[in-house]
Parts: C-alpha cells; structure tokens; sequence
C-alpha cells in the first residue's frame, strides 16, 4: 500500500479499463487495443497502484460475452501492459477459463462478482493458480440483479455471504492471505436503501479481517442521490464514496477517475496525519 509522508495508509486505486462495448459508464470508448492499452498508460500516470481489465460488463441487464470473446479482448491487453510496466493487473471475469488465460499472460488478481460461484471448478481453479482473489457479493445475475433485491439486514447478510465465500475458497486451498472480500455496491442492491447502509456499515466488512475492496465509482446510487445526475456527472459522488471507504479501513477503491481519487485520498491521508500529530 502507498503511504504518504505523515505514514497514514491510504487506499490502493485499482484503475478501471472496460475493453466492452456495453459498460455503464465507458462503453465501447477502450474497446480497440490500442485505446485500451493508451487508458491504461493514462491510468499508471495518473498513479494507479492496480489495474482492473474487463471484457464482459457485469451492469444490470448485461448479456453474457463468450470466453473466448473475453481471452481475445484481453490477454493481447495484458501482454502489452505487462511489456512495459510491472504494475499489478487484475481480470474482472467470472469464467475459470478466461481467468488461467489472464494469469499465463501476466495478471496476478482475479476479480470475480460471483465469488468464485459461476462455474463448478471455479474454486479448484483458483487455489491451482494461487493467484490473488476477490470474492464479491451478489444477489442474483447481472441480468436480473436488480429486480426488486430484498435484505432484512443488508450489511449483516453480505458480511455473512462473504464470510461463508472466504471459508469455501480457503477450504479449496486458496491461501487467506491471497483472499479480498467486496461488498459489491450496486449489484443486487438498491440505489438508496441498501448500497448507502452498507457504505455506511463498512466497518463490519473489514472487520471479518480480509483486505476489503470498495468499488462505488460513477455507479447509479450516486446519481439517485443527485436528482438523477448521468454517469458523467458522478465524479464527486464517486470520491466522496472512496473516502467513506478510506475512513472505514478498505484496502483498495475501484475507479474510473484515478487521478482525482489518488489526489482526493492523499488531502485525505495528510489531513489524517496533521490530526494524530496535534
């Protein structure tokens, strides 16, 4: 993790590159190689401790893109990162498959919303490649996730979702200290009153003691908040939401915007500093 001068732990910024032609807020824009590979330049510089590629859009109602559609759109992404920087690289992809292909060509994270759930060998797969993993929570599947989600308590049944997922992956012989837990804002929540109790409640997902991943960037809930405010208008929101995470321990932030974040959570981390030294 990056500390400042005051040695407050900030956040990593895990910086988002969707090579998709349907994601919710840049679809289609780093779809050709060579957009994607300049996005993911522009990431690194912007100070991006993590990428994140992605070749199938979890958004709600996103049709499913075959596994080999994914390895094309992503491995040739990977091999040109990985010639020109060692930053670390994590796959968003539910498929085993797509997942072992990533990880040969040079990625090191497998970022998966169904927590290792999609496919029978998906456990197996991941202790084999001990690769880092996350497990994040999701009711129901990207196409269906938001019809009417339900919780009694939302943060006591993600937390015991992703408790239950980190005992099954370690139980398969993924390592505990390979294992990080998202909490999965916006999928199978809704906008108001469920993704704002569990930012809230963030404190209990870390507390399950595994480095906590925070993906609220641009998502819908910010918008809902904001008179209906588009994707493109959600930047505020966005770090708002990334310090609330920040305040509450989570070890990484997923964002579209990683310059701004890395500025917003350095103000954040000196402003914590000057705090513990008065």
């Amino acid at each position: 993790m990056s500390r400042t001068a005051s040695h407050i732990v900030r956040p990593r910024v895990m910086g988002i590159v969707n090579t998709t032609p349907d994601s919710f807020f840049d679809g289609g824009r780093h779809l050709a190689p060579a957009a994607a590979l300049v996005q993911a330049r522009r990431l690194i510089a912007g100070g991006a401790d993590i990428l994140d590629l992605g070749a199938e859009s979890t958004r709600p109602g996103a049709a499913p893109v075959p596994a080999a559609v994914e390895i094309e759109r992503l491995v040739p992404l990977i091999s040109a990162i990985r010639a020109e920087s060692p930053i670390p690289i994590s796959v968003d992809t539910m498929k085993p498959q797509v997942a072992r292909a990533a990880m040969a060509a040079g990625a090191s994270i497998w970022n998966d919303v169904t927590a290792l759930r999609h496919a029978p060998r998906s456990l197996a797969a991941a202790a084999e490649l001990g690769c880092e993993v996350v497990l994040m929570h999701m009711q129901g599947e990207p196409r269906t996730m938001q019809a009417e989600p339900h919780y009694d308590d939302v943060v006591a049944e993600v937390a015991a979702f992703l408790a239950a997922r980190a005992e099954a992956a370690m139980a398969a012989g993924v390592a505990r200290g390979r294992i990080w837990l998202d909490p999965g804002l916006g999928f199978g929540k809704h906008m108001i009153r469920h993704n704002l109790p569990l930012l809230a409640g963030l404190d209990r997902i870390v507390a399950l003691g595994f480095p906590v991943l925070l993906g609220a960037s641009r998502k819908a809930f910010i918008g809902a908040l904001d008179g209906g405010a588009n994707a493109d208008a959600r930047l505020g929101g966005s770090i708002a939401a990334a310090l609330a995470g920040a305040a509450a321990g989570v070890a990484a932030v997923r964002v579209h915007d990683v310059r701004e974040t890395v500025q917003a959570l350095g103000v954040w981390s000196a402003i914590q500093g000057a705090g513990r030294r008065t």
